[in-house]
């Protein structure tokens, strides 16, 4: 019986697509394999339980040789050797499946706009999208902190006697029954709707087109800025209308930056852009605080201009009990848990192993 040759797998070195290699190649070092056993144990205590799981699901691919390649000039020296691709942001063109034998490219994620589908179509190259369950939890997390600014949640939440309603502002006067009904009686004022509020969105990927979809069911009027438009049909499904950034920043009720930490966007959301903002606005981000000037922030919320601002994850990690944004009461954060819990980043990477892997076997 011939002895299998392992398939090779060329994997963009994204944090969490090195799973790849602890899953399925047995060279990967037992100092990786253990970090992330440390790194999913608080919601995967038999990790390594998860791992002979998965290669079972994926039997065609498992043993593989998985090479991590960080930049593509690695991605194209290395697709001539590779049965597979999976990247996130590395293109995949011309150049990259030039005298490549592929069977199949994975994108780690819903949307293929870094590979060119036309050359892999023409090279009958399967193209394997996947919409990830951790971008869908980073819009529930934007929208769960929209929903405590709006409804100042972070001020009342499980304040419900006079003493302790009293303790924030809100002194109990009760109303007169015989005429009026009785909600809100603890008469917390400033709550705020979503619906027929506008929101928006600076950068349509992953995740800000996961926002635009949920801002559209809560009935909010979506705009976004981004340096490419999208195509028109994509605008017409997410319900999101395309606007110049200083006009979404002066229109906007709930402003949510949604773009990845590099130079060209830290200190994105600056005192120049505050000074653009509609008064009152709120500031919600989810992607990296690094995004928005620290100095410039604290002056908006000083001078009343930011209405609110929310923070996932927060400027440091972890954070301290003394940072001055805990000061302000229109202020939100949480301990960057915005893409949890870890089954989704682990039920990602299965599936995609394993639809990975169906292909794999059906072609050689």
């Amino acid at each position: 019986m011939p002895i299998r040759k392992a398939p090779v797998l060329v994997v963009e070195d994204e944090r969490f697509l090195r799973v790849v290699g602890v899953v399925l190649d047995p060279s990967t070092s037992k100092e990786r394999v253990d970090a992330f056993a440390d790194f999913f144990a608080h919601d995967e205590r038999d990790f390594s339980g998860w791992c002979r799981r998965v290669r079972e699901r994926a039997s065609a691919l498992y043993p593989a040789e998985v090479r991590l390649v960080e930049t593509q000039q690695h991605l194209r020296s290395h697709a001539l050797a590779a049965q597979a691709l999976i990247v996130e942001s590395l293109a995949v063109g011309r150049e990259e499946l030039a005298g490549a034998h592929l069977v199949a490219v994975q994108k780690y994620g819903a949307h293929a706009r870094n590979i060119n589908l036309a050359e892999c179509e023409a090279r009958g190259i399967k193209v394997l999208t996947i919409r990830r369950r951790a971008n869908i939890a980073c819009a529930e997390t934007a929208f769960a902190l929209m929903l405590t600014l709006a409804k100042k949640l972070q001020r009342v939440m499980n304040r419900i006697s006079r003493e302790q309603l009293a303790v924030v502002g809100y002194h109990y006067k009760p109303f007169d029954r015989r005429h009026t009904p009785n909600s809100n009686w603890a008469r917390i004022n400033g709550v705020r709707m979503l619906y027929e509020a506008t929101i928006g969105i600076i950068g349509m990927g992953e995740i800000g087109r996961e926002i635009a979809l949920r801002a559209a069911a809560f009935g909010m009027r979506v705009l976004y800025y981004q340096r490419t438009r999208l195509p028109e049909a994509e605008e017409r499904e997410l319900h999101a209308a395309y606007t110049p950034l200083p006009e979404l920043l002066g229109k906007s009720d709930w402003i949510v930056p949604q773009l990845p930490s590099s130079d060209s966007t830290r200190g994105f959301i600056n005192r120049e852009r505050f000074g653009q903002m509609k008064r009152g606005a709120c500031l919600v981000n989810v992607s990296r605080a690094e995004v928005v000037d620290r100095a410039a922030l604290i002056e908006a919320l000083k001078s009343q201009r930011l209405g609110g601002f929310a923070l996932d994850p927060p400027y440091e990690a972890p954070g301290r009990s003394d940072d001055e944004l805990l000061k302000f009461d229109n202020v939100v954060m949480s301990p960057h848990i915005a893409a949890q819990p870890r089954q989704n980043a682990l039920n990602d990477l299965a599936d995609m192993m394993e639809w990975l892997s169906k292909e794999f076997a059906e072609r050689t």
